[in-house]
């Protein structure tokens, strides 16, 4: 299951025009980016992939087509848990992979990489698992057995179907009761994450994505200097642009110098600083 219900209140004003699991990073949307993670496992189709939505839902749902299972929340997100809960008769007695579409993972020695493999590598249905990174201060809250989430988890069908079709979380619901039982298992990740949620971490994603230089998608037109950035398909860019993100159909005019910042559309423009 995919998660891309959510507001993504914290990349607001760009959310307000986007769902965030759609919103581009290195010129591909993030749930994309999700499906074809999933896709190289050999999940695939609405009978093994579901993604649920509700903010602009029906965004989400035109846009994965028959790829994936459409759940669609009705009012307000369900949360991590109440999502998984509203699936349950999809779900049907199968343990599930769970990820959110906010993820930016990359690890360099074998694109898409070992991450999600590593994760269900030897799974024996039952038991609860995490992707996780090594934290820098295993102490900080929010953190599971020294280790920072980092998008996935896996769960087993006999906590699936006692999690209720509303609103919940699978931290309170899931994670810490297992933690605390003994019953959590972390994977360790060690590639790059950025889970996108921040205007800077959606920029620094970008930025990875593009690599050492810039990316330009091939339909953009570009007579400014651009300089560590990503450039959209259908985008403008007479300005000069560094160390930014030009969404697909924004413009920068000439006369303009964006450095650190989203650009969406012809006007709005959010800093991002890095971190």
């Amino acid at each position: 299951m995919v998660l891309a219900a959510g507001e993504g209140t914290r990349l607001r004003p760009l959310t307000a025009r986007l769902p965030k699991a759609l919103c581009p990073v290195g010129n591909v949307p993030l749930l994309d980016r999700a499906l074809a993670r999933l896709a190289g496992l050999g999940l695939a189709g609405p009978d093994r992939v579901a993604v649920n939505a509700c903010y602009l839902g029906g965004r989400v749902v035109d846009h994965v087509g028959a790829r994936a299972h459409p759940s669609v929340e009705p009012g307000d997100p369900l949360g991590t848990a109440g999502g998984l809960g509203n699936l349950r008769g999809w779900i049907a007695g199968r343990g599930v992979l769970v990820g959110n579409a906010d993820a930016y993972l990359a690890d360099p020695q074998a694109p898409p990489g070992p991450d999600i493999a590593a994760l269900v590598d030897g799974w024996d249905g039952r038991s609860v698992r995490l992707l996780g990174q090594p934290a820098d201060d295993p102490a900080v809250p929010g953190t599971f057995s020294g280790h920072r989430f980092v998008g996935f988890s896996l769960l087993p069908w006999r906590l699936v179907r006692e999690l209720p079709p509303t609103f919940g979380d699978l931290v309170r619901s899931v994670w810490r009761p297992a933690e605390a039982a003994g019953a959590l298992e972390v994977v360790p990740y060690r590639g790059t994450f950025y889970d996108t949620g921040t205007p800077a971490d959606y920029l620094a994603a970008n930025l990875h994505a593009a690599g050492s230089g810039s990316l330009v998608d091939p339909t953009a037109t570009v007579s400014g200097p651009v300089e560590r950035a990503v450039v959209g398909a259908g985008a403008v860019v007479h300005g000069a642009v560094t160390r930014a993100v030009v969404w697909p159909g924004a413009t920068v005019a000439a006369g303009e110098h964006l450095t650190d910042v989203v650009r969406a559309g012809a006007r709005l423009t959010v800093p991002a600083a890095p971190r």
